[in-house]
């Protein structure tokens, strides 16, 4: 049977779905179509549909806002990480290993890496720690200080941009809330 123009149009018109669903964001599609294949979980999926936006909100951030940004510099987000961690620290711009890793929330061996990239493009340099014969400190060199401290006002200006969909108030609350979620369940000793 030869399809009718009505029925092509048809066809064309929901050719990504229903125009409805267009203009909701991932995560809502996402929880409506378990509402409809597990009707037995629709009263318990705000929690995905929460943990999807942010999800899909730190995809885009990082993609549109933030990498664009380090690549500016011709830096990655776990370099930049370090380097503004350093700089951040205050004079003498210097922290152990240990103390970078534990400031970026990145593995040992990535912290490793990252230092190497940064040493050999001489933004940052080792030294010997000045307490502790035994061990090094990663210091930034002028060269990364810099860097850094020319990039910031573009990079904060940059991150309000990213967050003009919302007021101040709203990014507080925001802030506010998403630090409460991280200390709850980053709780090490189970006082939730």
């Amino acid at each position: 049977m030869a399809k009718t123009d009505k029925d092509t149009s048809k066809s064309a018109k929901n050719l990504f779905g229903d125009p409805d669903d267009l203009l909701i964001d991932r995560a809502e599609r996402a929880s409506r179509q378990w509402q409809k294949e597990v009707p037995s979980v629709a009263d318990k999926l705000q929690p995905m549909v929460l943990l999807g936006r942010l999800n899909e909100a730190a995809q885009i951030m990082n993609r549109d806002y933030l990498v664009p940004a380090y690549a500016d510099i011709g830096l990655k987000l776990g370099e930049f990480d370090v380097l503004a961690t350093l700089v951040r620290s205050g004079p003498p711009y210097q922290l152990t290993p240990t103390e970078l890793y534990r400031s970026t929330m990145m593995s040992s061996g990535g912290m490793t890496a990252r230092v190497d990239k940064l040493e050999r493009a001489e933004l940052v340099e080792r030294r010997p720690h000045p307490e502790d014969r035994r061990a090094l400190t990663v210091c930034v060199t002028p060269k990364g200080l810099k860097l850094v401290k020319d990039m910031i006002p573009d990079y904060v200006d940059m991150q309000n941009r990213a967050l003009d969909g919302l007021t101040a108030a709203e990014q507080k609350q925001l802030s506010s809330l998403l630090g409460k979620l991280i200390r709850s369940v980053n709780d090490p000793v189970g006082r939730k």
